[in-house]
């Protein structure tokens, strides 16, 4: 028993160790040279500023190119909550459908499934369809790629989920007198908490960090998101690496407050749904019809 603390201590410490390493130390690199002065931060040193600029550096970057920045937050806060939206809903909807209904159709659909996790996207083709949809440099065309990018992991994953759960609770909810709609929404889609929470987190954090497909699919000043003004400002500033990397500490910033934010309300998306069905939800944990 000592010997399995002692080897579980040790183990805690490295992890403890790896983290600092992996995530604190680059994170510390970055606030260190935003802070800095032009001169100190093209030297890329880790090394402690020796007059502070952080104040002046955050102004400088929220105002720079007629305060760019603030639109590229907004523009990629709408396009990452609308895709993973989409994602979430349809992926749900087509995994549920695989998971439950066999026909002929299913083997077709699951190699178009794969095929969209392992066919790499065509950019020029994808760019002539926007354009005849009159989708290019909008944001719903934007969307629409996003969601389309992520929507094959997202359904093998709610597929997956889906086998665990039983094919009773979809017979107790009909015999309840639960519509199809009222089936899936009441009854199935609160049991998605833990692949919703999945999906949320890794989709969110893969739009809200693209960089190619607003580059290739969303060009123009008004449209730019955070990732491309980081580019924009990298290239017109190639000497002022303390701008650069306050504009880098800035984006790191949203995804950390999102995640605090989004912890809370799935809380209190659960608590809404058995507030509001009870006698379903019942049925969706296994308690059998009211």
């Amino acid at each position: 028993m000592k010997r399995r603390r002692i080897r579980a201590w040790i183990t805690g410490i490295i992890a403890i160790l790896a983290s600092v390493v992996i995530f604190l130390v680059p994170f510390a690199f970055v606030l260190l040279q935003a802070a800095k002065t032009p001169a100190e931060a093209s030297n890329l040193a880790f090394s402690w500023p020796s007059k502070w600029q952080f104040w002046a550096n955050l102004v400088a970057v929220l105002q720079s190119n007629d305060g760019l920045i603030w639109r590229a937050f907004m523009n990629s806060a709408i396009l990452t909550v609308t895709s993973v939206a989409v994602m979430v809903l349809v992926a749900a909807m087509s995994g549920y459908i695989l998971a439950r209904k066999r026909s002929k159709w299913g083997p077709v659909v699951n190699f178009f499934v794969l095929a969209g996790l392992i066919v790499p996207p065509a950019v020029v083709p994808t760019i002539w369809v926007l354009q005849d949809l009159h989708l290019f440099k909008t944001m719903p065309g934007m969307i629409l790629i996003e969601a389309t990018f992520g929507l094959s992991f997202c359904i093998l994953l709610f597929r997956a989920f889906f086998n665990t759960v039983p094919r009773e609770l979809d017979e107790a909810a009909v015999i309840d007198g639960a519509n199809r709609m009222q089936l899936f929404f009441l009854v199935i889609l609160p049991l998605l908490r833990p692949v919703i929470v999945t999906v949320i987190v890794v989709q969110s954090v893969f739009v809200f960090n693209d960089f190619a497909g607003p580059l290739y699919f969303l060009p123009g000043t008004d449209n730019a998101t955070v990732q491309t003004t980081l580019y924009t400002f990298a290239g017109q500033n190639l000497s002022y690496y303390n701008l650069l990397f306050m504009d880098i500490f800035l984006i790191t910033i949203p995804p950390l407050v999102a995640y605090i934010i989004f912890n809370r309300q799935i809380g209190l998306f659960g608590h809404w749904v058995g507030v509001t069905r009870p006698g379903w939800v019942a049925v969706g944990r296994g308690r059998g019809p009211r």
